[in-house]
């Protein structure tokens, strides 16, 4: 799945600008005209976020502190015509990781994005077991958590029902068969029926709602999950 950017600037066609360059290098895009209307949006969803300082209302800078202040940690990006020592100070002392100066090349800011993606991909596990999470639009998987959030509602999952998720959720490419499934999700228990498998599908595709499509039967071969919808 692509990369989701967030772009938050009042300037509309700066975000045009940005968002269609964007595109073009394959990231999933999505703006916000003002800092109150990101702060509205699930952050889980996206890798990077493209920040103006300078808005009506809430400034770039209080919005990142107020994201570091509710340990949010996405990487984000100023983008301000400010450019003072003072300024740049200031914006990585609220939690930004990196500074562009207005008028920028929009292959620098290509350049420090996918950059700045390519530090989180590799970071080890070890290193970033906060934010190991699964995220497909507003539905986030939060490995560490055992959770299932869609919407930024946790959704109840049994631990069974969390554990079929995962397994099709990590594994997009791949069909699994019943007996597949079972053998992870219910690992020693003495025996379960296939129709025991598909009663558990069919419960966690209600849970998922709007969902629910992501898991798809392939009739004869089993269930994947599908993540082109």
């Amino acid at each position: 799945m692509a990369e989701k950017i967030l772009i938050v600037d009042d300037d509309r066609d700066i975000c045009e600008i940005l968002e269609f360059n964007l595109r073009n290098e394959g990231f999933d895009v999505e703006c916000a005209y003002s800092a109150e209307e990101a702060l509205k949006k699930p952050m889980d969803y996206f890798s990077v976020i493209l920040l103006d300082v300078m808005m009506g209302g809430m400034s770039g800078y209080k919005m990142a502190e107020k994201l570091r202040a509710d340990n949010i940690q996405i990487p984000v990006i100023f983008l301000t015509a400010k450019d003072t020592e003072n300024d740049m100070l200031t914006g990585f002392s609220v939690g930004g990781d990196d500074y562009i100066h207005k008028p920028f090349s929009i292959k620098e800011v290509i350049a420090r994005v996918k950059a700045i993606i390519r530090r989180l991909n590799n970071k080890t596990p070890n290193n970033d077991k906060k934010s190991r999470k699964i995220v497909f639009k507003n539905l986030v998987i939060d490995l560490e958590k055992k959770e299932l959030n869609i919407n930024n509602k946790k959704i109840s999952l049994t631990k069974t029902e969390f554990e079929i998720l995962v397994l099709l959720a990590e594994n997009p490419e791949r069909t699994f068969s019943r007996d597949n499934i079972i053998d992870r999700a219910w690992k020693e228990t003495t025996y379960v029926s296939e129709r025991t498998v598909d009663v558990h599908i069919t419960r966690l595709r209600k849970k998922m709602g709007e969902y629910a499509s992501l898991i798809i039967n392939r009739p004869g071969y089993g269930y994947k999950f599908n993540s082109d919808i």
